[in-house]
């Protein structure tokens, strides 16, 4: 597991463990605190460090989910480290990839759309795409969208600060995805990783609902104030990137006994 200590890569790792699979799982910074998983400190800027850690795991699957936003040398080069490595091991891989390869200037984008990003985070994550696409044909990648946890990603983390006044903002109602469940979305990449499908696959939730709408969904399941929850409009601002990107992940979930939920569903409260 590349990328294992952040958000999807704890629960991929969890899930993995869960499953009785033996875990290699790599962190940049900080080891996280998940037991039972062999951890590696690895910068996957740095090619021969991935070849070598490959080499010395080989790992019948690699499932890459590291990223950083604002670095192409860990999203774009890194991408296409971690698939030479796996290649170079003959493993499965499984490459994560994001909505943010796209523009928006479509209604809804399936498998057959052709990446236009314009922002560089979505130019990397194209780079990426294209590299794994040349390395390793056999490959899965797999586009998402906004990741939910239980109460730790950063969308669930904002709307608790701002309906607590602790950061000023606003949630916008016209900035649209298909967020998804972490749970789902990893036991997807783990469902994935073990058939015999290739080529992109998007695994989004099942819901386009806009920033506000998701931040009032998450406020309703945590007993927040909504009303707290201060709304504007993306349109009226200078903010970079595609403002509504709806992925259709009706192929993948075809192939998928793992249901993704839409966020309306993974979302609602749970009755007391």
């Amino acid at each position: 597991m590349i990328g294992g200590s952040g958000l999807l890569g704890r629960r991929v790792t969890r899930q993995a463990q869960l499953a009785g699979h033996r875990v290699v799982a790599t962190f940049h910074t900080h080891v996280p605190s998940i037991t039972g998983v062999d951890w590696h400190m690895v910068d996957i800027r740095c090619r021969d460090d991935v070849t070598a850690l490959a080499l010395r795991m080989r790992p019948d699957v690699v499932i890459n989910a590291a990223y950083r936003q604002s670095d192409w040398a860990t999203t774009a080069d890194g991408g296409t480290h971690v698939a030479l490595a796996a290649a170079a091991i003959g493993a499965r891989l499984v490459h994560v990839s994001s909505d943010a390869v796209f523009s928006g200037a479509a209604i809804s984008y399936d498998e057959t759309h052709q990446p236009d990003p314009t922002t560089p985070y979505g130019a990397a994550k194209a780079a990426a795409e294209t590299a794994v696409k040349g390395i390793t044909p056999s490959a899965v990648i797999a586009r998402t969208s906004l990741i939910i946890g239980d109460g730790d990603s950063p969308q669930e983390r904002l709307v608790h600060a701002l309906a607590s006044g602790a950061v000023t903002g606003a949630l916008y109602t016209d900035d649209v995805r298909c967020p998804v469940d972490v749970t789902d979305l990893a036991s997807a990449l783990l469902e994935l990783a073990a058939s015999s499908h290739t080529g992109v696959h998007h695994v989004a939730g099942a819901d386009a609902v806009s920033r506000y709408e998701l931040g009032v969904l998450i406020a309703r399941r945590d007993g927040l104030d909504q009303a707290a929850l201060p709304a504007g409009r993306r349109a009226d601002t200078d903010l970079p990137g595609a403002v509504d990107v709806r992925l259709d992940s009706t192929r993948t979930q075809a192939r998928l006994t793992t249901r993704l939920r839409g966020a309306r569903d993974f979302l609602a409260p749970t009755p007391t």
